[in-house]
Formats: structure tokens, C-alpha cells, sequence
């Protein structure tokens, strides 16, 4: 039986989550002191699938919602003083997958409904862009707050169908549309953070937010998602021992195989070496080393 130092959240990609039920948390919170400190307000990422882009979507939006008691220990806890709550609309898109065009707007109609719910609805707002644009102002209206915006997986409702231009083109503007209103709300915006798999220039459905930062190959954000070889040499260095017990290994051999596995990724020129996270995670929680990712699932854009 492998001998288990943290608990694992395994396919867990809630902040809160892992951090009310004792998971281990890799502390990735100095970057959001980062955007902070430097004013940055509309943030794009891409990163692989199954990367810990989920996981970081959801810690900003509990960072944004001011709570506080769930940051203790943390980075950041050390950076913010002030701990605002602000309004965040956290649209998951990674369910919009095989839609055709009433399919994705039917999506789009359940992931406004709860927000419209809160700060209602506006008479005349029938398309999603419609309803974006006054759920963002009422909110702000309401709460004398401005508004955050998350968007993940922005791509998933167009990946299936991108080498097929007959079905590409409708979902594309209905996704084009749905986000057509950002730029404009910028004086109702605290914050913007969009993330995908794809770069978003390559799907052309960003054409108007020309402000977004893509900070996707920037060196000093290489290790914002997975886990970098510092992370696991020190944070997680006592995970690595009780694995190598398991395996009757010694420490340096395990993060050998390890390496062999699931190293290889940099982001940037100057890149730390980064693990795949979901991968890492399952290897340790069932303290045996196989090849977890592509197994999750054949990654067919890539291939």
C-alpha cells in the first residue's frame, strides 16, 4: 500500500475545496500579488489541457470574493490588507464540447440564468452579449463594487469542430458575441482573466478585446500552472520520500522516474522545468508512476 505524506486532490480543481478539507496546495498566490502590484487587469493564459489552469481560475475568483480565512498561510496573505468583495462571474466553458449552434446557446442561456438570478435581468436582453453586459452593470450598480470576470476554457466549444469551417463558423460567432461586451464594461471591470488551450489569436473570436495581456510565454509566469522542479524538490519533497519508501527506491531515483515521466514542459526561453500536475498528483496518490494524462483522454487538437 503506498504510504501517503498529503492528502491528494485528485480531479479536485476547487480552491476552496482543497483548502477546507486539508488537500495539498502548491502555493501559487504570488501571482496574483503579481497582476496586482502591476495593475494588470485583462490577463489571457494558455496552457495544455488537465494543467491547473481550472484550479487558478478558481483561486482568483475566491481571492476577488475577499475570502480571506481560506488564504491563511498563503503569499497573499502577506500582500492584501483590504480583502474586497467584489461581484465575479465565473463562466466554465469546458462542458461546451460537440454543440451545434442552439446547443451553445442553450449553454451559454444556463450560465447566465444564475448570475441573472442574483442582479436580475434587463427588459430587451435576449442574446448572451445582451445579458453580459447588464448583469456586469447591475452588479456593479448594486454593489458599488466593480465587477471580475473569469472565462475558462474559452476555446473548448470551438476545439471539435476547428478544421471544419462550415461548423466552425456559426460557433464562432456566437462565442464572438458572447464576448463582445468585455472592452466596453472596462469602466464596470476590476479584473478579466480568460484561459484556454489554444493561443486566441488562432480562433479569431478576440478580434475587439485587442487589451488582453497574454502572458502564456512570459518567463516569470512559466510555472503559474504544474508544478515546477523548486515546488517539488521543497514543498513536496517529503511526497517524493514516501514514494520512493513505496516503490523501494531512494529518493533520488524516484524523482528521477518522475522526471522521466512527467517533466519536459517549459513555457518560455528561459523556463523552469515544469511537471504535469495531474499526472504528478495521481502518481503520488497511488503511489505508482504510469502515463496518467494521455490516458485521461487522446488529446486529438494536438494530434
Amino acid at each position: 500500500m503506498a504510504k501517503i505524506v498529503n492528502k491528494y486532490p485528485v480531479g479536485i480543481q476547487t480552491f476552496e475545496e482543497i483548502r477546507e478539507k486539508g488537500y495539498l496546495y502548491v502555493d501559487k498566490t504570488k501571482y496574483i500579488v503579481d497582476f496586482r502590484e502591476k495593475g494588470m487587469k485583462y490577463i489571457f493564459l494558455s496552457r495544455p489541457r488537465r494543467f491547473g489552469k481550472s484550479l487558478f481560475a478558481s483561486t482568483l475568483q475566491t481571492y476577488f470574493e475577499g475570502r480571506k480565512e481560506l488564504f491563511e498561510g498563503l503569499t497573499i496573505a502577506e500582500y492584501e490588507k483590504e480583502w474586497v468583495k467584489h461581484p465575479v462571474f465565473h463562466f466554465d466553458l469546458s462542458g461546451a464540447k460537440h454543440f451545434d449552434a442552439d446547443g451553445l446557446n442553450s449553454y451559454l442561456n444556463l450560465q447566465l440564468l444564475p448570475y441573472e438570478k442574483l442582479y436580475g435581468k434587463g427588459e430587451g436582453e435576449i442574446y448572451p452579449n445582451e445579458r453580459l453586459d447588464g448583469i456586469v452593470k447591475r452588479a456593479y450598480e448594486q454593489t458599488g463594487e466593480k465587477a471580475v470576470v473569469i472565462i475558462d476554457e474559452y476555446d473548448a466549444p470551438l476545439l471539435d469542430v476547428v478544421h471544419e469551417k462550415e461548423n466552425l463558423q456559426p460557433l464562432r460567432r456566437i462565442m464572438q458575441n458572447f464576448y463582445s461586451p468585455l472592452k466596453k464594461l472596462d469602466p464596470y471591470l476590476e479584473f478579466t482573466f480568460i484561459t484556454g488551450i489554444t493561443k486566441f489569436s488562432q480562433l479569431s473570436i478576440f478580434s475587439e478585446l485587442n487589451n488582453l495581456d497574454n502572458i502564456s510565454l512570459f518567463d516569470q509566469y512559466s510555472a503559474i500552472c504544474g508544478i515546477s522542479k523548486t515546488e517539488l524538490t521543497t514543498q513536496m519533497k517529503p511526497d517524493i520520500e514516501a514514494m520512493g519508501e513505496t516503490l523501494g527506491i531512494t529518493y533520488e531515483e524516484c524523482l528521477n522516474e518522475l522526471t522521466q515521466f512527467y517533466d519536459g514542459y517549459h513555457f518560455s526561453e528561459k523556463s523552469e522545468d515544469i511537471f504535469n500536475p495531474f499526472s504528478l498528483v495521481k502518481a503520488l496518490n497511488a503511489g505508482k508512476i504510469a502515463p496518467y494524462w494521455f490516458g485521461s483522454g487522446t488529446p486529438s487538437f494536438l494530434l
